[in-house]
């Protein structure tokens, strides 16, 4: 039996599912996705759902601009200012001869 990936999986919030969406799409998008929700043995609205909510979840995770309120970016920049802290066990590791050398 085939198992859906995890990023396909939509979550179990406890919330009831009120809203509906209502798409329109061509003959040959309707049996792609039939088929592909056939042979992943899942129901066609979970199917799509958990497609949809996958791809926005990898799309909001590749966000490469955020915007912050001035006391966030004070914040933010006193973060990225603060001198490194590298653990001992690190500087242990790195002070040894490479085994690649």
């Amino acid at each position: 039996m085939y198992n859906a990936p995890a990023d396909m999986a939509v979550a179990k919030t406890g919330e009831t599912r009120d809203l509906r969406w209502n798409v329109r799409v061509e003959e040959s998008e309707d049996a792609l996705v039939r088929a592909a929700s056939d042979l992943a043995e899942t129901k066609f609205s979970s199917f799509v759902r958990g497609a949809a909510v996958s791809e926005a979840r990898r799309i909001l995770a590749d966000r490469t601009q955020f915007q912050l309120d001035a006391p966030e970016w004070e914040r933010f920049t006193a973060l990225l200012d603060r001198p490194p802290h590298v653990p001992g066990g690190l500087q242990k590791l790195f002070s040894k001869p490479s085994v690649f050398e």
